[in-house]
């Protein structure tokens, strides 16, 4: 990882790695129930115990969106932290339900990356993100295609070179 901690240059990638995020994050009732109000999903699996204990999981399920966004913000530190731009999402897959009370935790692979073909100061990383909890159910994963600069010129230790006086 680049000398400030937070994110990579582009030559810091390398097909293959896997990056473990750290720390995890529990989930709460409360975190479902204001994000499902914020984003407007209403749906009464996510925000109506009454109706959750019929169904076929027997109680509340987290809604998706926030297992997702959880597992992205999860990985800026190590995937996007130096990024110029998220360039795509791709297959979005729940794998498991998340419950109140459960803990994400993250984890991503380098599936490729590639220089840009315009600019030669940047670069396109794939990327693979996994969101497991507690018990190592993965719950959910997602590709994503970052913008990611090259380290400055004349600066080998990752920050930008000091300007002449």
């Amino acid at each position: 990882m680049s000398d400030d901690g937070f994110g990579r240059y582009f030559e810091e990638f390398n097909v293959g790695d896997v990056y473990k995020h750290w720390p995890g994050r529990t989930i709460t009732e409360m975190d479902n129930i204001l994000f499902c109000m914020l984003t407007m999903n209403h749906h009464p699996l996510h925000i109506d115990a009454n109706y959750a204990k019929d169904t076929q999981f027997g109680r509340n399920v987290v809604v998706g969106n926030l297992v997702v966004d959880i597992a992205l913000g999860q990985s800026v530190r190590d995937v996007s932290g130096k990024a110029i731009a998220n360039l795509g999402f791709e297959k979005i897959e729940f794998l498991a339900p998340t419950f109140h009370g459960d803990t994400i935790y993250s984890e991503t692979t380098v599936l490729d990356k590639k220089e840009s073909s315009s600019r030669p100061d940047r670069g396109v990383v794939t990327v693979e993100t996994r969101a497991y909890n507690q018990r190592d159910d993965t719950v959910m994963r997602f590709k994503r295609a970052v913008l990611v600069p090259k380290r400055p010129e004349g600066s080998p230790s990752g920050r930008p070179a000091e300007r002449p006086k």
